[in-house]
């Protein structure tokens, strides 16, 4: 990082750190006046730290979004080069005269849907004057034989049709060290020489041009070890789908902009298209085995953004290409199954427990992987706040001298902080015509976050006693593996959404007793937690329906511009058939 560009990113830093410590002590002081007149009892401090525990998230979230807003504004189509100022040291028409290796790891995944994926980007690389410069590589971990046999026959046949492609089938015997132990083994072999490596997942999708982008970048700026892409979600069958992917891709414009501004040369890594420089990663990012035998020990499960600090503390930058290009991935089919990868996903984040005290690791990349660890934290705390709080109704006068007005205030507060991203992203939209034309008209943009925001606040619920319910369960050894995600289905049974949500069901009629029985005025206040609780296998079964999928494609609600390019429709039914 350029001298004058680093003592720039030092203060907005200081920034981003002053607004951040005066929005969490605000609205921590602001809670604690609830209690203090008549002096703090342990369950009144129980519930102030559970508090505590969401807000930083909260509130990262909000002051990420918002600069994101206020750069695009700004900046427009420059804003992603207004923060990762290496995009404009290339026009696009450079020579690629790194060799990149094009990874995906598999484990018991669809041969057919993710080989294909893999096929369509050496296709279109195939058509260039650069299609020498790429070697394209399968790696198994797949243990199930007939599925192994499939992957073998699909590459061989792939082989076939392009003899004059660098395509290399590898399967390992075991798991070892999960998908950040493939990728190092394969790394150290004679295949994995090369300048830059690419890993794709089995969902992954990437086009020539951001692939050719990327490696431009790099070429021209030799202190960037990793360039990661925005990743934005495919076109999709499935409601849950459409309607998650919409808010998360608002969201996630504003929130990685404006994180981009600060972080600078600290950047994120979300393991998956993303360009890594090869001879650094190999020689610095290879993890270690955590020691001693409870649930957070072991092969770590979360491997990116621990790779993304590993990188920069042997003096790489880290850097992110915040804008939207052909950079994809599938999302989750149905509730049950985004809640399956939510666990795993925590299970990981929580080892880096043991990592904070990792020496030589940069400030900032220190701080992200505390916020990594309270990005699941937090949904456990507010979980925890909530039963806290109810048990406390059962106290006489406990809550009777809170102020009513300060107290809705506060909730009113909060709930826009949690949605803030999503406000954020889809102003980005609404505020330039050639934006919200592209999802089909300002109109169908506003109803589509409308309806986008009240079912996310449907789904945290379900998600955040999920989450708690695992989190008990690693305190007690519980602990999570590797395994294929189900990436496609056609429906959801009522019988696999019971199995995986009852205790939400139970939990729900329990607070809704308690509230009638000791504080019949919360029930006011707390529908829509009852009513998400209690309703959590209809809503993961309904919104996994397949005529509800068609409908709201045929209504065009939650499209993705990708949904409405007719090129991208025509891919995204062949995808479905194959699916």
């Amino acid at each position: 990082m350029a001298p004058f560009e680093g003592k720039r990113v030092r203060a907005r830093r200081r920034l981003v750190l002053g607004l951040n410590s005066v929005t969490v002590l605000l609205l921590f002081s602001v809670m604690a006046s609830f209690f203090a007149p008549s002096g703090i009892t342990f369950a009144e401090v129980a519930l102030l730290i559970c508090f505590a525990l969401t807000l930083p998230w909260l509130s990262i979230g909000f002051w990420n979004s918002v600069l994101g807003l206020v750069l695009d504004l700004q900046h427009g189509e420059k804003a992603a080069t207004h923060v990762t100022p290496a995009l404009a040291r290339v026009v696009g028409d450079e020579p690629l005269t790194a060799r990149v290796a094009i990874v995906m790891p598999l484990r018991n995944e669809d041969p057919d849907a993710s080989i294909d994926r893999l096929r369509r980007l050496e296709a279109e690389i195939a058509h260039t004057p650069w299609a020498g410069r790429f070697s394209y590589h399968v790696l198994s971990d797949t243990d199930a034989p007939g599925i192994a046999l499939k992957e073998e026959a699909r590459v061989a046949q792939w082989r076939a049709a392009r003899p004059n492609a660098q395509i290399q089938y590898r399967r390992r015997t075991e798991n070892t060290g999960y998908k950040a132990g493939n990728i190092a083994e394969f790394l150290h072999s004679d295949e994995g020489e090369s300048d830059f490596f690419l890993p794709l997942d089995a969902d992954s999708e990437m086009g020539a041009e951001t692939v050719f982008r990327l490696v431009r970048v790099m070429q021209a700026s030799p202190e960037i070890g990793m360039l990661q892409s925005l990743v934005t979600g495919l076109p999709s069958r499935s409601l849950f789908t459409r309607v998650f992917q919409f808010g998360m891709r608002h969201g996630m414009r504003s929130f990685t902009l404006g994180s981009a501004w600060w972080q600078g040369d600290c950047g994120p890594n979300w393991g998956h298209n993303v360009l890594i420089r090869t001879e650094p990663f190999r020689s610095h990012c290879m993890l270690p085995d955590l020691p001693g035998r409870g649930p957070l020990s072991g092969p770590i499960l979360s491997h990116d953004q621990l790779e993304a600090v590993m990188i920069r503390r042997a003096g790489y930058e880290v850097r992110v290409m915040a804008e939207e290009s052909q950079s994809f991935e599938e999302n989750p089919p149905s509730l049950v199954d985004f809640i399956r990868r939510e666990l795993r996903w925590m299970n990981g984040n929580l080892q880096y427990l043991h990592l904070l005290a990792m020496p030589g690791l940069k400030a900032v990349s220190r701080i992200q992987l505390v916020l990594a660890i309270l990005m699941y934290v937090s949904a456990p705390a507010w979980m925890a706040f909530i039963l806290i709080g109810a048990a406390m109704m059962a106290l006489p006068g406990q809550l009777n001298a809170m102020p009513v007005a300060t107290g809705l205030a506060l909730f009113a507060t909060i709930l826009t902080l949690s949605l803030s991203p999503k406000i954020m992203g889809l102003a980005q939209v609404l505020a330039r015509p050639e934006r919200h034309a592209a999802y089909g008209g300002g109109t169908r943009v506003a109803i589509g976050g409308l309806i986008e925001m009240l079912f996310s606040m449907l789904t945290a619920p379900i998600v955040a006693l999920a989450l708690t319910r695992f989190a008990i369960g690693l305190l007690f050894g519980q602990r999570i593996g590797w395994s294929a995600q189900q990436r496609s289905r056609e429906r959801l049974e009522w019988s696999e959404a019971a199995r995986v949500l009852w205790p939400q069901t139970v939990i729900g009629l329990a607070l809704g007793l308690w509230f009638a029985a000791f504080a019949p005025w919360a029930l006011i206040f707390g529908a829509p937690i009852l009513l998400a609780l209690i309703g959590a296998i209809p809503i993961a079964v309904l919104s996994a329906l397949p005529g509800l999928g068609r409908w709201s494609r045929r209504a065009g609600l939650f499209d993705i511009p990708e949904d409405r390019i007719p090129q991208k429709r025509e891919a995204a039914a062949i995808h479905a058939n194959t699916a």
